[in-house]
């Protein structure tokens, strides 16, 4: 499964909430001056001391809407109830044997990342007969810091791409993987999406996260329906060669399926998903080639998102107290 970072039509908020989830160790290489980093950009940033441990603190709250980092376990697999919700029983993915006999969407990964959860107590219930009410978890990131991904498997994107001239590119930059998110229907709007990039935000504070990479989707597995789209991702919003990660060979489907003159901006905007018309606005950029994932119904494309391109008025309104 490809780490989908938001998918179809139900997230249309997303893009106003910003106006406003396999590879061997990488070989250690000879690694260029760090750049500057977040602590360079943000002079408030060195001032910033979010509490220990991050881990079950409120990272932000709307009304009865919470976000926080899961702790335990349970909550974890609450996280891939969810996901399971969505991605196999809303979206139509299929799932293997063991999901759908545990109604969860996990995998490995679960265990090596951190999992953003967004609550809504409002909708508290017991776990159990005359037990405390918990919170319903109705929406969810899961989070995979570089130096995690090093010591492990890699990072989850690299089933698709080839991370490792990116990488080894970025040898002095901490890097954050976002993946497997998922928001339920009844709550995809503006203040669930806000919540969710607020508890990233808060993340990318706490570990001094330099740049956010991952994979976004295109809804359908026809690349020629998709020329379009993916054709202005190529021509106008491809990644520069250090951030340009590219397409596994065997996977890779082309995107530039149409001629430069022949993209019409406009309309390549409308056809794409609102969260990648976010993650435009903010100063992302693409790399080469899309994965399709017919297990998911999508065309994947992969992201890079250097937290030094994200304009400030993006940055204080996701910051601390905001």
């Amino acid at each position: 499964m490809v780490a989908n970072l938001f998918a179809r039509d139900g997230y249309a908020a997303l893009g106003a909430g910003l106006q406003r989830g396999l590879g061997a160790p990488i070989a250690k290489l000879r690694r260029r001056p760090a750049p500057p980093g977040i602590a360079g950009l943000l002079p408030e940033a060195g001032a910033i001391r979010l509490p220990e441990p991050l881990e079950g603190r409120s990272l932000g709250r709307l009304g009865d809407l919470e976000v926080r980092l899961a702790v335990r376990k349970s909550e974890v697999r609450r996280a891939q109830r969810l996901r399971y919700k969505v991605f196999y029983e809303e979206m139509g993915a299929v799932p293997s044997a063991l999901a759908a006999l545990s109604r969860r969407d996990a995998d490995a990964y679960d265990a090596l990342c951190d999992h953003l959860l967004v609550l809504d107590h409002a909708a508290a219930k017991p776990a159990k007969p005359f037990g405390e009410p918990r919170p319903k978890v109705v929406g969810t990131y899961r989070l995979l810091r570089g130096e995690v991904a090093a010591r492990g498997p890699g990072f989850y994107s690299e089933g698709e791409y080839d991370l490792a001239p990116l990488l080894a590119a970025q040898g002095g930059r901490r890097l954050l993987e976002l993946g497997r998110s998922c928001v339920l229907k009844p709550y995809r709007g503006k203040r669930t999406v806000e919540l969710l990039w607020a508890g990233i935000y808060a993340y990318v504070l706490h570990h001094r996260i330099d740049a956010l990479i991952g994979c976004a989707s295109l809804e359908g597995t026809d690349p020629d329906r998709l020329a379009l789209p993916l054709a202005f991702l190529h021509h106008h919003a491809r990644a520069p060669e250090g951030w340009r990660a590219r397409a596994l060979p065997e996977r890779a489907t082309r995107m530039d399926r149409l001629p430069r003159e022949a993209v019409d901006p406009k309309a390549a905007l409308q056809a794409l998903p609102p969260l990648i018309k976010g993650y435009l606005r903010v100063g992302a950029t693409f790399g080469d080639g899309a994965v399709i994932d017919r297990q998911f119904g999508t065309t994947d494309v992969f992201v890079a998102l250097p937290v030094e391109a994200i304009g400030a008025r993006y940055r204080g309104h996701f910051a601390p107290g905001a």
